[in-house]
């Protein structure tokens, strides 16, 4: 109707313009004017001093002034020889106001209202107030929500200004009460729903949402249904009509869906066309059918993609491979074709980086793997991708190619970066649950200087523990990736200050060392270091388990000095540095305390860890940790647990200020840190042995009820998590939840491994990347325990830093 009475309005007013007989314009004059320039007005007219108006200029003229859709009147009038426009101006909003959304954000509904010109500060126009309820509807529709009313308010102002308050009452979505799959009789209807989105309501909707109806997730549930016929033979599915009714009270929503579904088909011949580049029997080994399979379109599909990316890979980034069935409806045959047009091959000219306002581009530059005026290469390009995001100093990382103007076999590579902070200067109070308060003081920076070096200096102080540390390490000290770094710090840990569930001894440890890293491969690196140290040991007499007391007593030294090495490898596969989704690593480490240490002793480390996504956003993670130490050369003695004395002449134990630990928030979850493994009673019988120490680690005479961890020298670690694709976690760069089960235990040494002594826990832990510092909270329920571990079983664990 209102575009109607808008027709009516400008056909009155072109009849008065008929009436006007043509003159010479000797000067124009405009009325009506308040926030439009005259010279708008006069851009849009196009009507001079000087020309003759026709009655035809005229409706052009006042066309040309309505479709600017600031005036909602205009008029042509003649005074003698002047033309008078007389306009009405259209009011401007003032404000803008949404309420009642919860679904869609307001910024979201915004930033569509300015698409469409409804915006503060912009002349208000009814139609397009018309076109913003429609379009608001058709959004709520799509998200299933068909009871919903959009009412628009408008309110004038002073100074010809409108107020504009669009409210929304949603409503409740509809959900899903049938979903009919008519015609399928080779396959059930409920094991072919099993990956539709669309569903009626089950145990799991309200985490799934799949009892909620969208029409988008309708059409992709629909080409699932398609899929899952074309992948299992029948080749000529078709889906006849698809039909869906709503209830009355549009709360309900009934899908019907009419399949026909064919016949099954099997292939009986391939061939590949076209300019092959490669030779055809380098191709034919990505043809994922053979004669005689199950026609399978998703297998057809990844040929052609395994095609293109072979391709890629020598410089076709523009190659084409389109896969043509040809069905033999008579014997159920299906003949395919691969059609390969690989383009120009082409050349990479120019690298160019972006976003990287503090990172030098020299730092990105030694990531890349894909060199300029070198072959494009997708498998390069890749994986300088992924070396970008495990550098740790982006959010995200893209890479496109543009072709250059002019030019038909070269691209230029735009490498776009977000960057976040890489580096930290705090100020922090933090707690832990067996450290208690932690203060903390750091200076840190992972990209010092936009380098890519990294420097850090710590001190740090809790319940039990003063650390002060200093590090620099530049992890490209040649071009060719060979890296340096230096390492000096000083501890002072006195773990009688935790109480009874440690072993009560103190330690003061300097150490400085220097280490020097060899890339081997994309995915390989080695490295070695050498150090010196001092360790100075105090333990307590009756309070110190009495083990620990006669190692001190048999070795002759309080202080330890040791001359260190290590070497390690790292084979590194993982496709981000803060939450991968697929690949590992493979690590391990020898460290040695070298001829001339007060102890010679030697430790390995290893681990093995993997991701795979499984679809739906969920990704396993598995990982296994070994520890294990031992001392070697010709030193003189060994504790004798017969008479409790070390004996002269024999091997010294491995030293225990070295012992590996089990359990804690980031090992075995649901027992307090450091607290699974070989314990000891604290102090000694009357006749100077160790108090021995009952089966569940009840200590008879000794000075604490319960025996003390003490570790071992070899440790076990298995962990299986399985990340959760939670609809309130979307960014997983900042927060991941999973359930896990972890199983590890401590042991004295290698030939006491058991099976049958580990401890195993399961729960859900979740990891945050907070503005206050790096989070970690684990709900953990063990469900296997040895004799005396109940005592250090804890749930809830944490630990947590703040900044200011």
């Amino acid at each position: 109707m209102k575009r109607i009475a808008a027709l009516i309005l400008l056909a009155s007013l072109s009849t008065s313009v008929l009436a006007l007989e043509p003159f010479v314009v000797s000067d124009i004059r405009i009325e009506g004017l308040s926030r439009i320039s005259a010279g708008t007005v006069f851009n849009y007219l196009q009507i001079n001093k000087g020309d003759r108006l026709t009655n035809e200029e005229a409706q052009q003229a006042i066309r040309a002034l309505y479709n600017t859709k600031f005036f909602s009147d205009v008029e042509l009038e003649r005074d003698g020889d002047i033309l008078v426009v007389k306009v009405v101006e259209r009011p401007s909003i003032a404000k803008l106001t949404i309420r009642g959304n919860s679904d869609i954000k307001t910024d979201d509904l915004k930033k569509g209202l300015k698409e469409i010109g409804l915006t503060e500060g912009e002349t208000f126009d009814r139609l397009s107030l018309d076109r913003v309820q429609q379009e608001l509807i058709r959004q709520y529709y799509n998200r299933g929500k068909y009871n919903v009313s959009v009412i628009p308010h408008v309110t004038q102002l002073d100074r010809n200004r409108v107020a504009i308050d669009i409210e929304i009452r949603e409503g409740k979505v509809a959900k899903i009460k049938e979903v009919n799959i008519v015609g399928n009789t080779a396959f059930t209807t409920r094991d072919i729903e099993k990956d539709f989105e669309s569903g009626t309501t089950n145990w799991l909707s309200w985490y799934s949402k799949n009892d909620q109806y969208s029409q988008e997730k309708l059409s992709g549930d629909l080409k699932k249904l398609q899929s899952y016929y074309m992948d299992r033979g029948y080749a000529d599915f078709g889906l006849d009509s698809s039909q869906v009714t709503i209830s009355p009270d549009k709360r309900a929503m009934y899908i019907d869906a009419d399949v026909v579904q064919g016949d099954i088909y099997h292939i009986s011949d391939t061939h590949l066309l076209g300019q092959l580049i490669l030779p055809e029997a380098t191709l034919r080994q990505l043809v994922f059918v053979k004669d005689g399979d199950l026609f399978n379109r998703r297998a057809i599909e990844a040929t052609s993609d395994a095609i293109k990316a072979t391709l890629a890979n020598i410089g076709y980034a523009f190659a084409k491979v389109n896969s043509v069935p040809k069905l033999d409806k008579t014997n159920h045959t299906a003949d395919i074709t691969w059609y390969i047009q690989p383009g120009p091959r082409v050349y990479v000219r120019r690298v160019i980086f972006q976003g990287n306002t503090r990172t030098e581009d020299d730092v990105l530059r030694r990531e890349m793997r894909q060199l300029e005026s070198a072959w494009y290469s997708q498998a390069a390009i890749d994986r300088s991708k992924i070396r970008l995001q495990q550098l740790g100093y982006f959010k995200t990382v893209t890479i496109d190619k543009q072709v250059v103007p002019g030019s038909d076999d070269e691209v230029d590579l735009t490498v776009k970066v977000e960057e976040q902070s890489a580096g930290s200067l705090t100020f922090g109070v933090g707690y832990s649950q067996y450290s208690g308060i932690i203060l903390s003081s750091s200076v840190s920076q992972n990209n010092f200087l936009g380098t890519g070096d990294h420097f850090s200096v710590s001190a740090e102080r809790s319940d039990y523990l003063t650390q002060i540390s200093t590090s620099y390490s530049t992890p490209y000290l040649t071009d060719s990736g060979i890296g340096l770094g230096y390492n000096a710090s000083f501890s002072r840990a006195d773990y009688a200050d935790l109480g009874s569930q440690y072993a009560s001894y103190s330690n003061s440890t300097k150490s400085f060392s220097t280490t020097l890293g060899i890339p081997v491969t994309d995915f390989d690196r080695l490295s070695g270091s050498l150090g010196i140290g001092s360790t100075k040991l105090n333990t307590y007499v009756g309070y110190t388990p009495q083990i620990l007391v006669d190692y001190i007593n048999a070795l002759g030294h309080e202080t330890i000095h040791s001359w260190t090495g290590s070497l390690s490898w790292v084979h590194d596969t993982r496709n981000s540095y803060w939450a991968p989704t697929h690949g590992g690593q493979l690590t391990a480490t020898v460290n040695v305390a070298l001829p001339g240490s007060t102890v010679q002793y030697w430790t390995f480390n290893g681990e093995a860890n993997h991701y795979w996504p499984i679809g739906k956003g969920f990704v396993l993670y598995l990982d296994g940790k070994v520890g294990y130490g031992s001392t070697y050369g010709n030193q003189t003695y060994e504790f004798n647990t017969a008479d409790g004395e070390y004996k002269a002449g024999q091997t010294i134990a491995f030293p225990f200020w070295m012992n590996f630990y089990a359990g804690g928030v980031t090992d075995v979850r649901g027992f307090q840190d450091n607290t699974l493994g070989p314990r000891a009673c604290a102090g000694q019988t009357a006749a100077g042995g160790p108090i021995p120490q009952q089966s569940n680690g009840y200590c008879p005479g000794s000075s604490y009820s319960y025996s003390q961890p003490i570790g071992g020298a070899f440790k076990v670690l298995g962990t299986a998590e399985l990340y959760l694709p939670l609809p309130f976690l979307k960014d997983i760069n900042t927060a991941r939840v999973a359930w896990f089960v972890d199983v590890g235990q401590a042991y004295p040494t290698i030939s006491d491994f058991r099976a049958s002594r580990l401890d195993a826990s399961t729960g859900v832990s979740l990891h945050w990347q907070a503005p206050i510092g790096p989070l970690i909270i684990s709900l953990g329920f063990p469900f296997r325990k040895q004799p005396g571990d109940s005592e250090y079983t804890e749930r809830i664990q944490f630990t947590f830093g703040s900044q200011f």
